[in-house]
Formats: C-alpha cells, sequence, structure tokens
C-alpha cells in the first residue's frame, strides 16, 4: 500500500528544486553503523531503516506507515520522538521515522552544518547514506533561505550534472528539510531516493509537517539536557565553593568571586574549573 497522504496547506507550496550539480563522489568504505535501535511501531515486523523486512509494516518505497493517515501517523511519530531521553536519541528516532513517513524515502540522515565547509553527520539510517554525507552537499546552503530544497536527478542518468550529481552512488533523489538554524550552524534532515523524481509535492508537504515535530521534540530534548547540566552545574560550583571556604578561611561570596576571578584569569569554564578543584582532593571526576 502506498504511503499516500492527502496535504492540502496552502503555506507549503512554493518548494524549490535546485538542479543536479556535479560533486566528487565519497569513497565506497564506510564506518558500521552506530545509529540507535530501530524504533518499535504497532505492527512492525523488522528494522526502522531503509530496505529492512517487515511483513506487517513495509519499509520503503511504497510502504505504507502502519497504514495510518497522515495526522493518526503524524501523531505517532510525535510520541516517539518525545519518548528519546536525549537529542541524540530525537535524531536517531527521527531518520528511521523519516524514511517510513516520508513519500519515496529510502534512506535519510541528519547533518549539522556550518557557515563555510564545516559539516558532519549526526544520525543516519544505513551506510549507504552515511558514506554519501562525508561529501558536503551544495544544496545545503539553500536552507539558509528556504525550509524545503529538492535535488532532482533526471529520468535516464545521461543528462547534465546526472553523473555524481548525488552525493553518493546510487542515490537519485534527495529531499532536505531544515531542522532548525542556530547563528552560523544549521541542522538538516536530508531523505533520499534510488530512484530519479523521487520526492514530488505531497512529499515535500508532508515532510515540513514531519520536521516541525521533529523540532519540537529536539528543542524539547536540549532543552531538559540543558536543565541537567545545569543541575550538575550548580552542585560542582557549591561542592567547589565549600572547598574554598574550608581552605582558605573565607565566606561563601568571597570564595565563589576567588572562583570567578580565576576562571577569567585562566580562560576556563567556570564549571570546569569547579570540577578540576572538586576532583583534585577527592581523586574523582
Amino acid at each position: 500500500m502506498p504511503k499516500r497522504f492527502v496535504v492540502t496547506a496552502s503555506e507549503f507550496f512554493g518548494v524549490p528544486d535546485i538542479p543536479a550539480q556535479p560533486a566528487d563522489s565519497p569513497g565506497s568504505d564506510s564506518a558500521a553503523d552506530a545509529a540507535a535501535p530501530p524504533v518499535p511501531e504497532p505492527g512492525d515486523a523488522g528494522a526502522g531503516g531503509a530496505g529492512a523486512d517487515g511483513a506487517a509494516e513495509p519499509v520503503g518505497p511504497g510502504a505504507s506507515p502502519g497504514g495510518f493517515e497522515l495526522a493518526e501517523a503524524l501523531a505517532v511519530a510525535a510520541r516517539q520522538l518525545h519518548d528519546a531521553s536525549t537529542s541524540q536519541g530525537t535524531l536517531h528516532t527521527a531518520v528511521r521515522l523519516a524514511v517510513r513517513l516520508l513519500p519515496g524515502a529510502e534512506h535519510a540522515a541528519v547533518s549539522v552544518v556550518e557557515r563555510g565547509d564545516g559539516h558532519r553527520t549526526v544520525a543516519w539510517s544505513d551506510d549507504l547514506v552515511r558514506a554519501a554525507q562525508r561529501t558536503p552537499s551544495p544544496y545545503w546552503t539553500a536552507l539558509w533561505h528556504s525550509p524545503v530544497v529538492r535535488l532532482q536527478d533526471d529520468e535516464t542518468g545521461a543528462g547534465p550534472g546526472a553523473t555524481g550529481a548525488m552525493p553518493g552512488p546510487g542515490l537519485r533523489s534527495a529531499l532536505a528539510l531544515r531542522l532548525r538554524a542556530d547563528r552560523g550552524r544549521l541542522t538538516v534532515l536530508t531523505a533520499y531516493a534510488r530512484v530519479p523524481r523521487a520526492f514530488d509535492d505531497t512529499a515535500a508537504r508532508v515532510g515540513r509537517l514531519f520536521t516541525e515535530h521533529v523540532s519540537l521534540a529536539l528543542a524539547s530534548a536540549t532543552e531538559r539536557e540543558q536543565l541537567a547540566e545545569a543541575l550538575r552545574s550548580r552542585d560542582v560550583i557549591g561542592q567547589a565553593i565549600g572547598i574554598l571556604m574550608e581552605r582558605l578561611g573565607i565566606d561563601a561570596a568571597d570564595a565563589f568571586a576567588t572562583l570567578v576571578s580565576v576562571s577569567q584569569r585562566e580562560n576556563v569554564k567556570l564549571r570546569d574549573l569547579a570540577q578540576r578543584l572538586v576532583g583534585e582532593p577527592r581523586g574523582t571526576t
């Protein structure tokens, strides 16, 4: 049963298509897939990666996301995204759900792109797409100005820019979706297919809806991590203040001022300095 959804929201029209451009193909060697375990869905009989074998819920092009209509499928996806305990877990969940939900998608990956040439892949569905992500994709830069970009190879593979146009061998189409933009950094979810022109307007619109859920879940996970880090920082700084009070015979305000002064002089984060001080007498980190 094909992934067929009806999306009528007018704000998703006007998705730019970027012609394929020649690019150096990455090497064939790739590191072992370090992605998180497959994300379970009702009736799932296989892994969530591209080409996974699942009798109850097939995965890949032409597959159905559990037979759900779009709204219900996105609701299930949102729950799974928010169930992830860390931001990294959220991204691993996102790439597997992207393969299941986006019409035409066979592979997916998430990359963090710096202004200029810097980039790193932080989640991927399989080794093929991980290897493809080694080379910066020229169409990523368009995501500074548009939330969705499609790269379409031609039908025959013989036209201008067809040879080596995609970032990896065997890939013929890409749908790049902006998850978030932070100053000079982009977080990008890219879906890939091994057939030309795999991503139509419906895929782009479903992708926009899906990435809204991913972005919200990612922001929530990041906020939880930052809160936990702040609590740990508060605890370790409090311990360091206590150590200075005992060693130097000073009150808490003077101990804190001493920490701040040393932190600024040595250009070291206050938490790192406090952690170092706490670790010295106790032999722990």
